[in-house]
């Protein structure tokens, strides 16, 4: 009897354990779960006393082992523990419970040759086992929900999207009908799985955090793995910033939990990350670690996509230089893509051969580079956006190395229409623009070549519609209604109040550093919700040449076109087109940054007089050399006739009304032409708003001057200045006025801010309002700052606001005092009000002093 107690309580004991394990490897803390396992199973082996039930236990504990002991170790000896599993089955086989535990143990055999990469016997597993779980007892019910999503995240690894979503959408059923919460939440997140693979990365993006909201709740150790998922999409869409910030805080849990595979597949993604960042170093460190710990793991297919994101940093660093890449790269490349292929990954190893073609054309292997491009196999309907962006690139590239320079561009224009497609499914500001990176290259290709060649008017009208179809697609796009979404309201609250407590603890002398943690938390947390909430619908087609040249009247546009160092503009005038090359654009952008500067330096209201002319006397020179470099080539064709100035790249918030042939000549600055275009609607005057914000000098006393000048308006200010009694009066308004301060947010451009009594107001919001105002009046400080991604797409404040549909914008590209700001708005809103146009009324009323009423005029301008 002794005996049979003393078994009884070790038997209890190894119970325990193994719910402990569970609970554990259900949050990812597998190796904490195989510490438990192993304990559990040297108590069970400690029994003399055995019967079924120990049998049972000791099976269940080796099937949870072998799981664990896959994901943080050997998966060799995971499998090995599976199969002692099923040996204690086979020695026993009239056992009640056999034919269920013999299935979980083939089920979990399938889930960790899914994570080996072996899905083709995985996939056979999962369909051989899964039909004889259809019953209606609880314990199949459950088995069958989980493993219809694990094989379902089998068919997104084989590109089947059909298959996963169908076995998805089952398994999800099934979840909720019978309350299992936490299955629910990885149901959600592999539905993310699925729609990122047919590319709807907005659809993606949703799951994932209906999926997070789960998990935060049951099951918070899957966070960083969700993480993981959300940066591939990110990728997916350009935005390597944020695909960066995800991954890096998502490592160290990874690493913490020895989640082997995931954390080898996260340092992967980060190489990818910094690659797009142009950190190829880091790009390499990460590639180099994730190929180590997967070799180890016995993961030949991912260990190889590992080397293969190696060999792309090596590649995209050597395309990116003026060096000839050394011909060890190319057969690396050529090597790889047999060893992928051989591995059942084409996808893979066709971006390996799209490298060698595009390092061989390089050295001038022509013949070589056209041979391996023809092995490349077409796209397929899964191929990622940037694989397909890849491939057009490199038959542009052999087209021009050929002598076929119209090939060249018809592939440039098939890639950019197929770019086209995919941007128009990414439903948020964030996403729209950041898919512009996949075809910056081929975009850049094209635009050199017509400029290369360019001579006369048909050439000059080639080079201006290809600017067109390649610079600010953003603002071509319609907004939709905002979804409403209580948690991304919540987390706009709180970062109004938590800025509103840093700068109040700024004043008091108190420390700021937990407040500022919070917020970059709350900004990457409002980020992640406003890519599905703030949709972006339908694309308004690229204005034609001579649909802009005949909007224009009798205006001049001037297109700056950039490529390599060298700036050149397409003059559009009556209805003809003229090409202008202007020299250094490397000269033309340190000046500006320079002249931005100065101009900085001017703006307090209380500088020693000393100062003020020693900095005058260096804008000046500045402004002079701009003027020279810019402007000297232009003065013949420009004329004095008012002008459209579609700028390029950082040249954008140039601040043009300081250059002296520019001095109160009214013009306008836009992101395309197209855009341009779009914002010469018809204006509404009425009703006009006055918002005037806390802390500015004269701020209240400025809003209701301006009373006089617009005795109807509706006003905003003192403590009714609160961001949402501000929005609901922006909301179908003709003029809004804001006097508030404010901060351009570079590192996030849609979360630059205007300071309110209850804190900011941020750029992001905008999306909320049904009707922007037409005219847009910043007298904050910086606002119409801009964040110039790839392809020419400004964001920021004034550009969230053109994007949403404000058809002018003025606001200031440098600091500027509130004694200057409160005189430019006198000035400029007497005019506006007599019926002058905004271009016009600003020009009049920058002129008295440009350098310390650095304001442009950004849309439409009239």
């Amino acid at each position: 009897m002794p005996g049979l107690r003393q078994s009884s309580g070790a038997l209890a004991a190894a119970a325990e354990l193994h719910r402990r394990a569970s609970d554990a490897s259900g949050n990812l803390r597998n190796v904490e779960a195989v510490r438990l396992l192993h304990r559990a199973l040297r108590r069970l082996d400690s029994i003399e006393h055995v019967d079924p039930e120990w049998a049972t236990l000791r099976t269940r504990v080796l099937i949870s082992l072998g799981v664990a002991e896959a994901e943080v170790g050997s998966s060799s000896e995971g499998l090995r523990h599976l199969a002692e599993a099923e040996a204690q089955l086979d020695s026993r086989p009239q056992a009640p419970d056999g034919r269920t535990l013999r299935s979980v143990v083939g089920l979990q055999r399938a889930l960790v040759l899914a994570r080996l990469g072996r899905t083709t016997d995985s996939l056979a597993l999962f369909d051989a086992i899964l039909p004889a779980l259809e019953r209606d007892d609880a314990d199949g019910q459950l088995l069958l929900t989980r493993n219809l999503m694990n094989r379902a995240l089998v068919h997104v690894h084989r590109n089947n999207p059909e298959a996963a979503l169908a076995d998805l959408r089952r398994s999800l059923e099934l979840a909720k009908t019978n309350g299992h919460t936490r299955l629910e939440g990885k149901v959600r997140h592999n539905l993310g799985d699925q729609a990122h693979l047919v590319g709807d990365i907005p659809a993606a993006l949703q799951h994932y955090e209906e999926a997070a909201r789960i998990h935060e709740s049951v099951a918070p150790g899957w966070i960083a793995r969700l993480r993981l998922d959300q940066a591939r999409a990110l990728l997916v869409a350009g935005l390597a910033d944020e695909a960066a910030r995800h991954l890096d805080e998502a490592l160290p849990d990874l690493r913490r939990n020895r989640v082997i595979q995931d954390l080898a597949e996260a340092e992967v993604a980060r190489a990818a990350a910094a690659i797009l960042q142009g950190d190829f170093v880091l790009a390499r460190n990460f590639a180099t670690a994730a190929r180590r710990r997967l070799l180890r793991r016995g993961n030949v297919p991912w260990a190889e996509v590992a080397e293969l994101a190696k060999l792309r940093a090596d590649a995209t660093d050597v395309l990116g230089s003026d060096a000839r890449p050394p011909a060890r790269l190319p057969a690396s490349l050529r090597r790889h893509a047999e060893r992928l292929a051989g591995l059942g990954l084409p996808d893979e190893a066709a971006v390996a051969r799209l490298l060698a073609v595009r390092l061989l054309l390089r050295r001038g292997s022509v013949d070589a580079a056209g041979e391996l491009l023809g092995r490349v196999p077409k796209p397929h309907r899964t191929t990622p956006v940037d694989h397909r962006m890849l491939l057009r690139l490199c038959r542009a590239e052999l087209a021009v190395a050929t002598g076929r320079s119209r090939s060249a561009l018809a592939q440039a224009r098939a890639g950019l229409t197929e770019l086209g497609w995919a941007r128009d499914r990414m439903g948020g500001l964030d996403l729209v623009c950041g898919t512009a990176v996949h075809g910056q290259e081929l975009g850049g290709l094209a635009v050199g070549l017509v400029l290369a060649r360019a001579k006369g008017h048909a050439d000059a009208r080639r080079l201006f519609a290809w600017q067109e179809r390649t610079r600010a697609q953003v603002y071509r796009y319609e907004p939709l209604p905002t979804i409403d979404d209580p948690v991304l309201a919540k987390h706009i609250t709180e970062m109004r109040h938590v800025q509103r407590t840093v700068q109040q603890n700024r004043l008091a002398g108190k420390s700021v550093t937990a407040l500022e943690h919070r917020y970059a938390w709350l900004q990457r947390e409002a980020s992640r919700l406003g890519w599905y909430a703030s949709q972006w619908g339908r694309p308004r087609p690229v204005a034609s040449p001579e649909e802009i040249a005949e909007c224009l009247g009798d205006r001049v546009l001037v297109s700056l076109v950039g490529h390599g160092d060298s700036l050149a503009a397409v003059v559009v005038r009556d209805g003809s087109f003229r090409l202008i090359r202007l020299g250094s654009l490397g000269d033309v952008v340190e000046t500006a940054k320079q002249l931005q500067a100065d101009l900085d330096g001017l703006a307090p209201d209380h500088l020693p007089e000393a100062l003020v002319d020693a900095v005058s006397t260096s804008a000046h020179r500045r402004a002079d050399v701009l003027d020279r470099l810019l402007l000297g080539p232009l003065k013949e064709a420009l004329g004095e006739r008012k002008l459209v100035i579609i700028p390029s790249g950082q040249l954008y918030a140039l601040p043009w009304a300081a250059l002296p042939s520019l001095r109160g000549r009214p013009l306008s600055v836009a992101p395309s032409a197209t855009a341009w275009m779009a914002a010469e609607s018809t204006y509404r005057p009425d009703p006009v708003v006055l918002v005037g914000g806390p802390g500015v000098p004269g701020a209240i006393g400025e809003v209701r001057q301006l009373r006089s000048v617009y005795p109807a308006a509706r006003l905003v200010d003192g403590s009714a200045a609160t961001s949402g009694a501000v929005l609901d009066a922006l909301d179908g308004a003709g003029t809004a006025h804001l006097v508030a301060h404010g901060a351009h947010e570079p590192a996030n451009a849609l979360f630059s801010r205007l300071d309110l009594i209850d804190g900011p107001l941020f750029a992001h919001e905008t999306a909320r309002l049904g009707r922007l105002p037409k005219r847009v009046v910043l007298a904050a400080c910086e606002l119409a700052m801009s964040h110039i991604r790839p392809g020419e797409e400004a964001l920021g404040f004034a550009g969230a606001l053109l994007a949403g549909g404000s058809q002018t914008v003025i606001g200031a590209v440098a600091r500027v005092g509130d004694r200057a700001a409160a005189a430019t708005m006198a000035d400029l809103h007497g005019r506006l009000a007599a019926g002058t146009s905004p271009a016009v009324a600003l020009a009049e009323a920058t002129a008295v002093d440009p350098f310390r009423r650095p304001f442009l005029c950004l849309g439409s301008g009239g």
